[in-house]
C-alpha cells in the first residue's frame, strides 16, 4: 500500500511538472515556426497526447482484438470533449477564434460523420481503414497549407504597415530547447500518468474497490491524464488556443489514425453492438453540441460592440460536459452490470 501511495504522489508531481515543461516546449516550437499555438496544440500536442492510444490500437490489432481499439479511440473522444475540455472551461474560459469555428470544427464533425457512414455496415474493413488513414494526411497537409497561407498574409500586413514581423525580444526561442521541452515534457507525461494510474488502481484493490468501479474511474479517466493535464496547464498559462488544439487534434487522430491503423492490420468483421449503440451516438453529440455550444458565446467590453471574432463557452458550459461524462460512466456502470 505504501508503494502505491509513494507511486500516486510522485506520479501526481511529475504529471504536473511534466504538463507545464510539454506546454512551455509546444508554445516555442509555435514561436520558432512563426505558427499558431492552434495549429501546433492540433498537430503536435494532440497527436503527441494520443501516442498512447496508438500503442493500444496496434498492440490490439497484432493481438486480434481490433475491437478494443474502437472502444479506447471512442472512449477517449468522449473524455476529450466531456471531461478535458468541461475541466479546462472552470479554470478558464474556452474560447475558440472564428477560423476553427469555420474550418477546424466543422471538419471534426465531418470526420465524425465519415466514421458514422463507414460503421453503417457494422464492419470497418481493410479498405475502410485506408480511407481514414488518406483522409488523415489530407486533412493534415490541408491544415498546414492554411496555416502557411495565413503566415504570409499576416506578414504582408507587418510589411505594408512597416510593423517588424515579429516580436523579436518575444519570438527568440532556442528551438533545440523547445523541442527537448516537448519530447521530455511528452516522455514524463505518458509515464507520469500510467505510474499515477498504477499506483490508484492497487490501492484501490487494497482498499477492496471492485473492478467495475476501478474501470470506470481511475482507468477511464487515467487514460486522458496526458491530454487533460497539457490543456489545464495550457489553460493557467492562458494559451487557450493550445487546449482546444489538442482536443480536436486528439479526436482527429483517434478517429482517423486510431481506427484506420487497427483496421488495415486486422480488419474488424463485426463491431460491438454497444460500441455502435452507445459510443459512436455520444461521440457524434458531444461533437455536434461542441460546435453548437461555442456559437452563442459572446465577450463584452465597456463601451465596445459584441466582440464576433472568438466564441466559446465558460463555467457553466464546462459543469454540463462534466455532467454528461458522469451520466456517461453511469450509463456504461449500468450496461457493465
Amino acid at each position: 500500500m505504501i508503494l502505491s501511495i509513494l507511486a500516486i504522489v510522485v506520479g501526481l508531481v511529475l504529471l504536473v511538472w511534466s504538463a507545464d515543461r510539454f506546454v512551455d516546449g509546444a508554445v516555442g516550437v509555435a514561436q520558432f515556426l512563426g505558427m499558431s499555438t492552434f495549429l501546433i496544440g492540433m498537430i503536435i500536442v494532440g497527436f503527441g497526447t494520443s501516442a498512447p492510444e496508438m500503442v493500444v490500437s496496434v498492440l490490439s490489432a497484432m493481438n486480434d482484438t481490433p475491437q478494443l481499439a474502437l472502444g479506447n479511440a471512442y472512449g477517449s473522444n468522449i473524455a476529450n470533449i466531456a471531461l478535458i475540455l468541461g475541466t479546462t472551461a472552470l479554470i478558464a474560459p474556452v474560447v475558440v477564434k472564428k477560423q476553427a469555428m469555420t474550418h477546424d470544427i466543422p471538419i471534426l464533425v465531418l470526420m465524425t460523420a465519415l466514421t458514422v457512414f463507414l460503421l453503417k455496415d457494422g464492419n470497418v474493413s481493410f479498405i475502410d481503414g485506408a480511407v481514414l488513414l488518406v483522409a488523415f494526411v489530407m486533412l493534415t497537409l490541408f491544415n498546414i497549407l492554411v496555416e502557411l497561407k495565413e503566415k504570409r498574409k499576416r506578414e504582408n500586413v507587418n510589411v505594408s504597415q512597416n510593423e517588424p514581423e515579429n516580436n523579436q525580444e518575444s519570438s527568440k526561442v532556442s528551438i533545440g530547447k523547445s523541442v527537448l521541452w516537448l519530447l521530455v515534457g511528452l516522455g514524463i507525461l505518458i509515464a507520469s500518468s500510467r505510474m499515477l494510474v498504477w499506483g490508484a488502481v492497487n490501492l484501490a484493490h487494497a482498499l477492496g474497490v471492485s473492478d467495475l468501479l476501478i474501470g470506470l474511474t481511475i482507468v477511464a479517466v487515467g487514460t486522458s491524464l496526458p491530454e487533460l493535464a497539457s490543456s489545464i496547464a495550457a489553460a493557467r498559462r492562458g494559451e487557450n488556443d493550445l487546449a482546444v488544439g489538442n482536443v480536436i487534434g486528439s479526436n482527429g487522430f483517434n478517429t482517423l489514425v486510431v481506427v484506420g491503423i487497427a483496421a488495415v492490420i486486422a480488419p474488424i468483421n463485426a463491431t460491438d453492438p454497444e460500441v455502435m449503440s452507445r459510443d459512436v451516438p455520444i461521440m457524434a453529440a458531444l461533437t455536434l453540441l461542441l460546435f453548437f455550444i461555442c456559437l452563442p458565446f459572446k465577450k463584452k467590453s465597456k463601451g465596445e460592440r459584441t466582440k464576433t471574432d472568438k466564441f466559446g463557452f465558460g463555467r457553466i458550459g464546462g459543469v454540463l460536459f462534466l455532467s454528461l461524462y458522469v451520466a456517461y460512466l453511469v450509463l456504461l456502470g449500468i450496461q457493465s452490470v
